[in-house]
Parts: structure tokens; sequence; C-alpha cells
């Protein structure tokens, strides 16, 4: 349901935007620092404000509001007509104005058309960020394949000319390295159709009853068959779980962008542990490797699109950079969380918390 902040002095002037506006839900103030309060604890979707309050202003409420969001959506009433209050208002960003005293039909048009105009505005927003989302995707996966179709042709190309002595014992490993080039382009377009099924829908939740403990092995097995040329060991420790309410896809897709990270950071050697345990109200679900790890200055950036931790500055990892960046969307949509802890050279632990539906 759409909120809507009501800040006024006067006990009366609130009660009547409340019970005018029941359509709505209505949070109530009596002054600025209370407003504030309330605006930072709580999604509001349209702030109404007095101008005229004891201690500071709703002219300084506008200003401190829009410092938070620029985009919020404020209305401010006031009994004055002085052209200097409106101007200031307008310059700081107001939505619009409602003189006192009220009249409960232009009150309720002009919060319609305010929140009318901030639809449309985030509506707009919204697909100029999909437009640069879509630019920069493009853009980085022609990087990403540019650099293996570029060995592959030239080795081709010199196959073609007789550049090579295909006798030669240095012949085989050229063909080995083209083939690992023409694996990694593989695993590539694979990437590619799992975000392509998931990006779709991603703010959308289909629920099932799910077994974690069998979702992560079947996970696990996937994971596993993509790994070219790796020794690293895998220690499973399940344990007792209620079914879960969960989205089998999205999940299933969040643990599998953990796991694949643990694998490609620890090289060909090295541990990985999954475990799961549980209490009354979540399960957690602990990923650790003993790969190389990542400084402190790493960790608030994994989560950003297109971010990708490189150690060996080869500009080659694989993926994307998006797996975490929607692990942590679809597992937050769940309503659970997940946190990871890193330190150079001594791997990463990676915690997933998933809320148990009672």
């Amino acid at each position: 349901m759409t909120t809507i902040l009501v800040v006024d002095d006067e006990r009366l002037i609130r009660d009547l935007c409340e019970k005018a506006l029941h359509d709505y839900r209505v949070l109530l103030a009596e002054n600025v620092e209370a407003a504030l309060r309330v605006y930072e604890q709580e999604t509001v979707d349209l702030v109404l404000t007095d101008v005229m309050m004891p201690g500071e202003s709703g002219l300084e409420l506008l200003r401190k509001i829009k410092k938070i969001d620029p985009n919020a959506a404020v209305i401010i009433m006031t009994g004055f007509s002085e052209k200097d209050v409106i101007l200031t208002a307008l310059k700081e960003g107001a939505d619009d104005f409602i003189h006192k005293p009220l009249n409960i039909l232009m009150l309720k048009t002009a919060i319609a058309k305010t929140l009318t105009r901030k639809s449309l505005k985030e509506e707009l927003a919204n697909l100029k960020k999909m437009d640069r989302f879509k630019s920069n995707f493009l853009s980085l996966i022609s990087h990403k394949f540019r650099t293996p179709i570029t060995s592959i042709s030239l080795f081709l190309q010199n196959t073609k000319h007789g550049v090579y002595d295909m006798q030669a014992a240095g012949f085989s490993e050229n063909v080995a390295m083209i083939l690992d080039e023409a694996t990694y382009l593989a695993h590539m377009v694979d990437d590619l159709l799992v975000f392509s099924s998931v990006m779709g829908d991603s703010d959308q939740l289909e629920l099932v009853p799910c077994d974690l403990n069998a979702l992560i092995t079947n996970v696990l097995l996937l994971v596993k068959k993509n790994q070219v040329a790796s020794d690293v060991e895998i220690e499973y420790i399940p344990s007792r779980l209620p079914l879960l309410q969960l989205d089998q896809k999205k999940i299933s897709f969040a643990l599998q962008q953990i796991i694949d990270n643990a694998f490609k950071f620890s090289g060909t050697i090295g541990h990985i542990t999954i475990s799961l345990y549980c209490d009354d109200s979540r399960v957690c679900v602990t990923v650790s490797d003993t790969g190389v790890g990542m400084p402190a200055s790493e960790l608030p950036k994994v989560f950003e699109k297109f971010y990708q931790i490189d150690p060996d500055n080869t500009g080659q990892v694989r993926g994307f950079g998006l797996g975490l960046f929607y692990a942590r969307e679809f597992i937050r949509l769940h309503g659970g969380g997940i946190a990871i802890d890193s330190h150079p050279g001594l791997g990463t632990t990676v915690t997933v918390t998933l809320p148990i539906q009672n």
C-alpha cells in the first residue's frame, strides 16, 4: 500500500489528513526531527508537510529529504501565499502546493497527480538504467569474447598458411591451448544462457516446498561437471532441515554462483567445505574455500554489477561479474541474507541465511 507521511505541528490537521487519506497508509509526525526519524525507518512514497512549524520549517524538511532522495515526492501545505515561500520551495524541488484551510478534494487530487508523476519518473529512470545495463553488458561480452576468438582465429589462419610444423612437439601444445580457449568460449555461452533464464523475471518468485540438501547436491553435480581440470576436494556436510518455501530456480542459481566462485578462486588444488545448520527461525548455508582470498577493500564491491576479482590481472576471469549481484538479489527476495568473510591467502567463506516459514 502507498505510504504517505503527514507532517504538521497541529494535531487536528494531522488527524483530518489521516481520515481523508484512508485509501493510503498514513504515518504522522509533529515536527521535522520526528519526520526524519520516520522517513529513515519506513518506506515513504510521499511527504505532505506544513511550512510553518516550531523549530525547523517544512522547507528545511524538504531540503533534508531531497538530500536523502532527490526523487522523493513532497507536497507543501501552507497558509501563506508569499511568492518567496513558493519560489524557494520550487527551487528546493517541491512537487506541489496545498493552501490552508485544506480542501479535501484538492488534497486528494494533488496527491494522486504527484504520485502519478513520481511513478512515471521512476519508470523512465528504470528504462534509462536498463538501457545503460544493456550497453554495459554488450560491451563486456564483446571484451570477454574477443581474446579467445582472436587466439583461435590466428591459430587457424597460421595453420592454413602452413606456418606450423604439425609434426613438431610444440604443435600439440598449441592445439591444447586453443582447445582450452574453445572450452572457455563454451562455458561463456553456457553462462549467458543461465543468466538469460533468470534476468527476465528477476523480481518474481515461484515458491514451492524444497529440500535444501537435495537442491545443493544437484547444484554441486552441475558445478563439478563444468570444472575442466581441477583436483579441488569437496566436503559436503548436510543437515536435517525442514522443507523451505523457495523459488528453486533462483536459489539454485544463487548457490551455483557461490560454489562456482569457490572453485574458480581455489585454483587446481584446494578444499571446499559446504555445511548446513538451522535454528528455530533460519537455515544457514556456509561455503568455505582455501583459495586466494581477497583483501577487505574488495568485499564491499563484490556485489556490484560487472565487478570481478582478478587476482592474476589477466582480464579474462570467466564470467560477467553478475553472479553475486543476482545471487544477493534472489536471496533477499526470499527474506534472507548473504555475507562474505575473506582474507588474502586464507580463502573465503560465504554464509547464506534463509528464513524458515512457520
